[in-house]
C-alpha cells in the first residue's frame, strides 16, 4: 500500500490543536480580510478559506451549516454568505493572495500577509 496523502500541513502540532489553529486563522481572515502570519500557516489555511467562500457562493442551509462547522463566529459566517459571496460571484476561484513581508525578527520565520483579493 502507498502512503496516505494528508490534506494540509502538520506544523508539528496534534490534530486537534492544528484544527483549532486552522479554524481560528480562517475566521480571522474572513472577518478582517487580511492576516499576518507565517508562510507555512498561510499556505496551509488558504485552501480552507477559499472553500468557505465557495460555500458562501452556493448559499442555502446545508452550505451554511458546513461553513459554521469551520467558522467560529456566526457573524463572520453571515458576512461570507451575504457580503463576500456577492463580491466574488463572477470570480471562479483565487480569492486569496500571499504577500511576502520578510523574516520575523525573533526566529527568522518567513512572514506573509494573507489577504482577500478585491
Amino acid at each position: 500500500m502507498g502512503k496516505k496523502l494528508l490534506h494540509g500541513r502538520r506544523l508539528s502540532r496534534s490534530s486537534g490543536y492544528r484544527k483549532a489553529l486552522d479554524r481560528n486563522l480562517v475566521t480571522d481572515l474572513l472577518n478582517h480580510e487580511h492576516i499576518k502570519t507565517t508562510e507555512a500557516k498561510a499556505k496551509g489555511v488558504r485552501g480552507l478559506a477559499e472553500k468557505m467562500i465557495t460555500l458562501g457562493k452556493k448559499g442555502g442551509v446545508p452550505a451554511r451549516r458546513r461553513a459554521l462547522s469551520v467558522i467560529f463566529d456566526e457573524k463572520v459566517a453571515a458576512k461570507v454568505f451575504d457580503e463576500l459571496a456577492t463580491r466574488y460571484a463572477e470570480r471562479k476561484g483565487g480569492y486569496t493572495r500571499l504577500v511576502k513581508l520578510g523574516q520575523r525578527q525573533g526566529d527568522g520565520a518567513p512572514m506573509v500577509q494573507l489577504e482577500l483579493v478585491k
